[in-house]
This record gives C-alpha cells, sequence and structure tokens, in this order.
C-alpha cells in the first residue's frame, strides 16, 4: 500500500488446531487472552498467537507514537527499523516531498521514539527496507519509480549507509508484471564469502494483470543475477479470508526459533478504509487477522513491518510497524505508528 504516483496502493485459512492457539495466554497483561494449546497442535501455533497477541496491544506497548516523524518533519512511511552493531536503531522510510515524488530517507535512534534524519537517497524511491551483515555492512532495497522496480544497495559499512555511499547498486528487472513490481523485504543474506558472491532473499508484490498486487518472492545472486517467482499459496491463504483487493508488503521475523510474516491485505480494491494486517506463519502455511488495538480505536493498517531486537531497558522486544490511512484512522492517529513490546525471553 502507498506506492508512488499513479501506482499508489499500498482470514490465510486457520486450521483448528491454530484457532484453539489463539486462546494461548499471552503475555499481555488484562489485555490476554487464558487459554491452554492442545497437545497435538504444531510447535508454531503458541509463539504465534503470542506474538499475535502482541502486534495487537497498542495501548498495552511498552512505548508507541502515532504519526511519526523525524528530525526534519519528514513522515516516517512505512518504516522498517532495526538494530546496529554499535546497539543503536536505523530507520528506514518514505515520505512525499515538495517534489510531487516519494523520497527514501534513514534516520538514527537511541530510544526508538525519536529519530534524528541521516540521509535522503532521493525521488522516486518508496517502500525501503534493510538488513545488517556479518560483515559489518548492509543492504536496502527499496521500489524504485518510474517503471515501478526492487532497487538493491549494499552499504560497506554504517558511516557509508549514513552518507548514502553505495558501493553496489543492483536494479531489478521486471520479470512477473510489465506495470510494477515493489515493495520489497529482505528475509536473508548469505555472504559467501563476499556481497560479489552472495545469495540474497527478496520478497515483494508484483501488479498481477496491472489490475491487482500479489505476492512474489526473488533472490539476487552475486549482486549481478535476479530470479523472481510468484507466491500463490500466500495469496491463497489471505483470499481464503475474503481480501479481494490488492496483497502488498509484508515483512518477516523470526519470533521464538520460528519464522513468521506480516502481509496487509485489502478487503476492498481501491478501499483505503479495508486495509488490515495479517500474521502468517511460514512453518505450516496458516495465519491469523488481527484485531489491532490502538487509543483512538484506528480500524485500517497497512504497510506492517516487525523486528525483534534489545529494547533501550535491555529488554527482548518485538517492534512494529503500521501505516495508518486517513480512511479509518481515529482522530490523530493517521500515519506511520510505532511501538515496541518487550517479552521474556
Amino acid at each position: 500500500m502507498h506506492l508512488p504516483l499513479n501506482l499508489v496502493r499500498t482470514r490465510l485459512r486457520t486450521a483448528a488446531a491454530g484457532a484453539a492457539a489463539a486462546l494461548l495466554l499471552v503475555a499481555l497483561g488484562a489485555e490476554g487472552t487464558a487459554g491452554a494449546v492442545p497437545r497435538d497442535a504444531p510447535p508454531s501455533d503458541g509463539p504465534r498467537a503470542e506474538l499475535r497477541g502482541m502486534i495487537e496491544d497498542v495501548r498495552g506497548s511498552d512505548a508507541h507514537h502515532y504519526q511519526a516523524k523525524d528530525s526534519a518533519g519528514n513522515g516516517m512511511d512505512a518504516a522498517k527499523v532495526i538494530q546496529d552493531g554499535t546497539g543503536r536503531y536505523l530507520a528506514v522510510y518514505h515520505s512525499l516531498r515538495p517534489d510531487g515524488r516519494f523520497h527514501a530517507f534513514l534516520a538514527t535512534s537511541t530510544d526508538l521514539m525519536s529519530w534524528t534524519l541521516a540521509h535522503d537517497f532521493g525521488p522516486g524511491a518508496s517502500q525501503p527496507t534493510i538488513k545488517a551483515l556479518t560483515n559489518g555492512g548492509y543492504v536496502m532495497a527499496w521500489e524504485q519509480d518510474p517503471d515501478n522496480h526492487v532497487a538493491v544497495r549494499y552499504y560497506a559499512s554504517r558511516n557509508d549507509l549514513l552518507s548514502g555511499t553505495a558501493s553496489r547498486s543492483f536494479d531489478a528487472p521486471q520479470t512477473l508484471s510489465d506495470c510494477a513490481e515493489g515493495t520489497p523485504n529482505i528475509y536473508s543474506v548469505s555472504l559467501h564469502p563476499d556481497i560479489d558472491h552472495s545469495t540474497i532473499d527478496i520478497g515483494g508484490h508484483f501488479y498481477s494483470g496491472c489490475d491487482v498486487d500479489r505476492q512474489m518472492r526473488a533472490t539476487l545472486t552475486d549482486f549481478a543475477s535476479w530470479s523472481a517467482a510468484a507466491q500463490p499459496n500466500v495469496d491463497n491463504a489471505l483470499l481464503h479470508w475474503g481480501v479481494k483487493g490488492n496483497i502488498g508488503d509484508r515483512d518477516a521475523l523470526t519470533f521464538r526459533g520460528f519464522p513468521y510474516g506480516m502481509f496487509e491485505g485489502q478487503y476492498v480494491k481501491g478501499d483505503f478504509g479495508s486495509w488490515r494486517t495479517f500474521v502468517y506463519d511460514y512453518s505450516t502455511g496458516n495465519a491469523d487477522t488481527t484485531a489491532i488495538r490502538t487509543d483512538g480505536g484506528s480500524t485500517a493498517f497497512a504497510n506492517p513491518t516487525a523486528t525483534v531486537l534489545t529494547a533501550p531497558n535491555g529488554r527482548p522486544a518485538v517492534f512494529v510497524g503500521l501505516f495508518l490511512p486517513g480512511e479509518g484512522a481515529a482522530p490523530g492517529e493517521s500515519g506511520e505508528l510505532l511501538y515496541y513490546r518487550t517479552y521474556a525471553p
């Protein structure tokens, strides 16, 4: 959702065991629901229910901030937050600028709520994401216009990232749609042993039939070769719940040893107030709808991102970013919502 220019756009089948797992006691105080996971439930069901509860309970989070902006006043739409090697935090996000185009930005923080602008990656860049590498470098990906496509950049150090000095660049060809491909997330980066001998696993959407967004997964090999394939199983999971519009942005995280995703799905094509967030379980192919509770009672949520990191108080936490469209947003809540919840390891 919330794509640039004329391409602006920004319940998976839950098995009986998954539905029962939703009754898991989530460590969320009064907002939690008590229950037990069936003995024969898949092992990922319990953690998925716990994760979903953390995502849903904005009001009970350790900290949250509506209408997030950086130190220069740029809206932090579609923000992806990670922790760098110094223990500090980095955010990449986009904002619509006076030139009529989206720009991708980078900001830094020590508390996860206030953000200092560090770099503007230029016009036509939106939906950015970022991954820290084992060699001290960073890979970023974003959607670049015109001819909306996935752009990937490698920064050899934190200083290079902060200055926007990329040492490798790759602009992916459109392979599944002649209209648009984008909203990337980075699942993993494997160095064999360096960026020129690497495998980058990237998620995205393609504008299927130039009509609706659908899921894709791509591989960038040695920063030179791109291959992509549709992900109909993921699409079908959201379509099962009655999603009839776009299935677009997503993010992935590992929680309690299991891989999960957050996906946006639009129930009614063209209706920004119908965007909802789903929690996907890569282990089972199941997912859950979410009932996200904000202070004002907003109902529409898009561009989900999630990261497991260490909170400022030293505890493990799940950090979440959501874009709240004006349609469906409570007063004072439209725009980017950032929040996190700590949990017992």
